[in-house]
């Protein structure tokens, strides 16, 4: 790969128009830890492991925003980033990440839960059938929508924003009936008080969703690195000079450079660079906070209304026993109105991530692949766009979405751990002597992402124990 170009630093945009990354982060967590995982542990386990969700959520945040930051001080992904480190390290994280998501269709087999639930169509299929036709249908109206779309990350965005607007609103409501309210004092208690011993009624099979659960306290594992690629889009800092993804249909190809760019040297350039990593702390809080904000309520309305009557959500009905949460306010109609929004929330999951792994791996090929380059990026896109809608069609008939979704988790947790120490010296080593010392990841950041490098492997420890031990 080339060395960076130097740029002038693009000037900071309006605080609101910037916000939009975090977002479409904390939407696409919705789908997995926030609806699935951490209402499947409370409600089997009570309060037991609630004291490890705010921990899991903030230890996502130094890790996010570094990330982000890679992309904003130099418009490349961060994926060309690990492949400027170390060529032979990029390919391995991506053979991991690429195993990692060929499951990522049982998000919409789980978003197929619940319409099944709600339709019960089609006529005298089985759930299993009837799941599955719903899933197919709503993969078939996202894959229009991106094709059709003219820049298709603006896409993205706005129908995550919608989402995370219902999710929350909803949420919110249905956490202001009595019986749930009536909790809150001991779920207050259980956050904040750790377990030193394995739960009643402990099984070792759970170990892996415990795993799963802290992983996807945010994203988790390789779509954790999705954001490198909504900040790349948005324009944010040096990205501004990159071009985007557009529709093959209704628009021009943009420019996306084969090389990166590095902020010149200037009072100007810092002020405005200095600018745009504040933003992007706020947009990565934004996310994480969010995040928090809505898991905590999925656990606390498992808890007052699924542990009472030992409701659990898996198999074919991984989204449908949660419709409890709304019942209780709204009756039969809070039924309908929270399988439509799960619905929503888990099927968006496969748009944002067919989004974003067919970006990172069109942008990687492009990059590891100089014959490929006669191809622009946008041809690459939409060649791995439907690649990956076949394979995940496929894959996601082989079993229950539970199933497949933890196998995805696990090999995701193992990217973590091999990618955070990736990111610490890509950041704090490799970088820093290309950029102009007020441009520089500070020392804050690199001990906070020590700190998570070390709690992620001790995770892993943790994991190997219970589950082998």
């Amino acid at each position: 790969m080339e060395d960076y170009r130097r740029k002038p630093v693009p000037p900071p945009k309006g605080i609101v128009a910037v916000l939009g990354p975090g977002i479409v982060w904390m939407a696409l967590a919705q789908g997995s830890g926030e609806l699935i995982w951490w209402p499947y542990m409370v409600a089997k386990y009570g309060l037991a492991f609630i004291f490890l969700l705010i921990p899991a959520c903030l230890l996502q945040y130094p890790l996010t925003y570094s990330i982000g930051y890679y992309t904003l001080a130099t418009g490349e992904s961060i994926f060309q980033g690990f492949i400027r480190l170390n060529r032979y390290f990029g390919m391995f994280l991506w053979l991991l990440m690429t195993l990692s998501f060929l499951w990522f269709g049982a998000f919409a087999t789980a978003g197929g839960t619940a319409l099944a639930e709600l339709t019960d169509l089609p006529h005298g299929w089985s759930r299993r059938g009837q799941t599955l036709f719903w899933a197919y249908l709503s993969i078939g109206v996202f894959f229009t929508a991106i094709v059709l779309s003219r820049v298709v990350y603006v896409l993205v965005e706005r129908f995550m924003k919608l989402v995370a607007v219902v999710t929350i609103t909803g949420l919110l409501w249905a956490c202001s009936t009595e019986e749930v309210i009536s909790v809150v004092p001991e779920f207050l208690r259980g956050l904040f008080t750790p377990t030193l011993h394995l739960p009643e009624g402990w099984q070792r099979e759970d170990a892996t969703r415990l795993l799963t659960a802290i992983t996807f306290a945010g994203l988790g594992g390789f779509w954790t690195l999705l954001y490198s690629y909504w900040i790349r889009d948005k324009g944010m800092g040096m990205a501004g000079h990159v071009g985007r993804i557009t529709s093959p249909i209704t628009a021009k190809p943009e420019v996306i450079p084969d090389t990166g760019f590095v902020p010149e040297e200037g009072e100007k350039n810092s002020k405005h660079f200095r600018l745009w990593k504040r933003y992007l702390l706020l947009d990565s809080g934004t996310g994480i906070f969010g995040n928090i904000f809505t898991t905590l309520m999925t656990c606390l309305l498992a808890y007052a209304l699924l542990y009472p009557k030992g409701l659990v959500p898996e198999g074919y009905q991984i989204a449908v026993v949660q419709s409890r949460f709304f019942e209780v306010s709204w009756g039969w109609l809070g039924t309908v109105v929270f399988l439509v929004v799960a619905s929503a929330f888990l099927a968006d999951t496969w748009l944002a991530t067919v989004d974003g792994v067919s970006r990172m791996q069109a942008d990687i090929v492009h990059t590891l692949f100089p014959p490929l380059r006669r191809y622009d990026v946008r041809t690459l896109y939409y060649v791995f766009l439907i690649a990956l809608t076949i394979v995940t069609s496929v894959t996601m008939a082989f079993a229950a979405p539970g199933p497949l979704i933890l196998l995805s988790a696990v090999i995701g947790f193992a990217g973590t751990v091999i990618f955070t120490a990736g990111i610490i010296v890509l950041n704090h080593w490799y970088l820093p002597r290309r950029l102009p010392v007020w441009a520089r990841a500070g020392r804050g950041v690199l001990f906070l992402m020590i700190l998570c490098l070390v709690a992620y492997l001790g995770l892993a420890v943790s994991y190997l124990y219970i589950r082998f031990f």
